[in-house]
C-alpha cells in the first residue's frame, strides 16, 4: 500500500476549490488502499484531507513536533500520529514514510517543505515521484517560474519534467501511480 506525503496548508484559503480538492484526493486515497502521511492537524486544509481520508476508511499518518501540537491542533483521530522534537525530525520521518510527495495549496511552510523533498530528489537522496496539484490556478506562477528557470539555464528540464503537475486531484494522483508502478 503506497504511502503519499502531502504538504498542504494549515489554513482553509479563499476560495471553497481548495477544500473541496483537498478532499477530492482524501477519498481517492482511501478508496485506492494508499496511506497519507501528512503533518498531523486537524485544522484547515490539512484537518480536511485527513478527516477525507478516514471517512472513507483510510489510513492517516500524521508527524508533527511537540511544540506545534497545541499550536497547530493536532488531529487526534489519526491511525497514527508520530511525535518529533523538531521541524528537522518532521521532514525527515514523513520523507521517510514516503512513497511519494503531492504540494497542495499552502503558505511558506507549504513550499519549504516541497523544495526540500524535491531536492533531495534532485541530488539523489530518493527517487520517488513528486507531484503538484495546481488547483484553480493556485500553482500556476509558480509553474510559470519553474519553467522560466529551465529557459534561463538555473533548472534542467530532466529535473523539471520529474515534477509532476495536474489542476484535478485524480489526473494527479493517476500520473503518480503510474510512476511508482515503473
Amino acid at each position: 500500500m503506497p504511502r503519499f506525503c502531502i504538504f498542504l496548508g494549515s489554513r482553509e484559503g479563499r476560495d471553497p476549490q481548495y477544500l473541496a480538492d483537498a478532499r477530492r484526493l482524501g477519498e481517492a486515497l482511501a478508496r485506492r488502499g494508499h496511506t497519507l502521511v501528512y503533518g498531523g492537524a486537524r485544522i484547515g486544509m490539512m484537518g480536511a484531507l485527513a478527516d477525507a481520508v478516514l471517512e472513507a476508511g483510510g489510513e492517516v499518518i500524521g508527524v508533527m513536533p511537540d511544540h506545534l501540537v497545541e499550536r497547530e491542533q493536532a488531529h487526534r483521530g489519526l491511525t497514527q500520529l508520530i511525535h518529533v522534537r523538531n521541524m528537522h525530525e518532521r521532514k525527515a520521518s514523513m520523507a521517510a514514510h514516503a512513497d511519494a510527495f503531492i504540494m497542495l495549496p499552502g503558505g511558506i511552510g507549504t513550499l519549504e517543505e516541497f523544495f526540500e523533498a524535491w531536492t533531495w530528489h534532485y541530488l539523489g537522496l530518493h527517487d520517488k515521484p513528486i507531484g503538484v496539484l495546481d488547483s484553480v490556478g493556485f500553482y500556476s506562477p509558480l509553474l510559470a517560474f519553474l519553467d522560466n528557470t529551465v529557459e534561463q539555464g538555473f533548472l534542467n528540464a530532466r529535473t523539471r519534467a520529474e515534477l509532476f503537475d495536474a489542476s484535478t486531484p485524480l489526473e494527479l494522483l493517476d500520473m503518480l501511480e503510474a510512476r511508482l508502478a515503473r
